[in-house]
């Protein structure tokens, strides 16, 4: 009798315990159009229910389809430097090789929506943030759905066509005020590095303008000297991240 009780209690456990395990940098798959793409989320340990949700996009260099690259630069260094800073569920979704974010924008909805049906998060605390192509990316989504976000961190960022991406509003004469037009009341956070050879540090720049004559709230941080890297800067600011979390919609 003994054993057959320790074997009923082990099962009934076993899955709170599988369930307390489940932290950390997790590997997940979701399916867009028949097809399985890899990415991951990062479940802070002992996570109450209804935390919020940061849906981060990387960068060019971190495209593909290992769903793992995407968390070695940006949000995901700074989290494994001070896990103790970000307590959030924080969905990494990845582009496709050769690909931009228009491209990969169907993937990143559907990890952050299965993302947030997992782990009950808290709905009014849902931010975006971006380096570079990403930067690019998290304008996109902004602009095509401004009342899901509470706030947006975009960091060495771009709205009008760049080398090879797409301006976030085709054909638009200005697309910096299209987009802060249809952002406004958004508060963001814009990092740039002043010796940025990728992406000018102007286009960050007009989009902060742009967001201030449309009196919508935003944080602009130039670094002096800085390259294209200024993400390292950008999510290592303890500022940052307390401004970050205190962000709600609608509030």
């Amino acid at each position: 009798m003994p054993r057959l009780l320790t074997a009923l209690a082990l099962a009934v456990l076993a899955p709170a315990v599988a369930h307390a395990r489940a932290t950390g940098f997790l590997d997940r798959s979701v399916t867009v159009d028949g097809q399985a793409h890899r990415y991951q989320v990062y479940v802070p340990r002992g996570a109450p229910r209804h935390l919020p949700v940061i849906l981060f996009l990387h960068g060019s260099g971190e495209r593909g389809e290992d769903g793992l690259a995407q968390t070695d630069v940006g949000l995901g260094h700074a989290i494994r430097l001070h896990p103790q800073r970000f307590p959030a569920v924080v969905v990494f979704p990845q582009a496709p090789a050769n690909g931009n974010w228009r491209e990969g924008r169907p993937r990143a909805l559907a990890a952050r929506a299965r993302t947030e049906r997992e782990c009950a998060t808290d709905r009014d605390r849902v931010y975006l943030a971006g380096i570079s192509m990403g930067g690019n990316g998290a304008w996109q989504l902004a602009y095509q759905d401004p009342r899901r976000f509470a706030a947006i961190v975009a960091v060495c960022e771009f709205v009008a066509p760049l080398h090879d991406y797409p301006g976030v509003v085709p054909g638009a004469a200005d697309p910096a005020g299209e987009v802060a037009r249809q952002v406004a009341g958004v508060p963001a956070w814009i990092v740039h590095g002043g010796a940025d050879p990728v992406v000018p540090v102007e286009a960050s720049r007009r989009m902060a303008a742009a967001l201030t004559a449309a009196g919508s709230p935003v944080h602009y941080v130039e670094l002096p000297g800085v390259g294209h890297d200024a993400w390292d800067v950008a999510f290592g600011d303890a500022a940052m991240v307390e401004w970050l979390f205190a962000q709600r919609r609608g509030g």
